[in-house]
């Protein structure tokens, strides 16, 4: 799913660093091995990895001034979330980024339409997520 994100994110005019341990490149997009290596900082992070990964990257965010984190549906944990908490870190999960990444469009904006339909998005879900990836 992380390549899914990469692609549509990069698509849509965001400027994306992806960081791989062992990647060099991912979708044509040049890969940094840790975020201590990221070329300058970042607005946000967004996690596609293993709940038990979490927490680590959590704090390597939290050492290089990172201050927002996506975690994608099937990333968090509660020691990550815990963590966030305690390290000032504002953390979103349990949603896909794809249905807050504007433009939204395709299956993430019918998505994001059924959910306002039904009450399931607030609107300060939206004013709150809408320019923040």
């Amino acid at each position: 799913f992380g390549n899914t994100i990469l692609k549509e994110l990069r698509a849509k005019g965001y400027e994306v660093v992806p960081v791989h341990p062992e990647a060099t490149e991912i979708n044509g997009a040049p890969c940094v091995p840790t975020l201590a290596s990221l070329p300058k900082p970042v607005g946000g992070l967004v996690l596609v990895v293993q709940p038990t990964q979490a927490p680590q990257l959590v704090r390597e965010a939290a050492a290089v001034g990172i201050t927002r984190i996506w975690m994608q549906q099937g990333s968090s944990s509660v020691e990550a979330l815990r963590l966030c908490e305690e390290l000032g870190i504002e953390a979103i999960h349990g949603e896909c980024l794809l249905m807050f990444a504007a433009p939204v469009k395709g299956l993430h904006g019918f998505h994001r339409w059924l959910w306002g339909f039904f009450g399931t998005l607030r609107p300060e879900d939206v004013d709150h997520r809408k320019d923040r990836p």
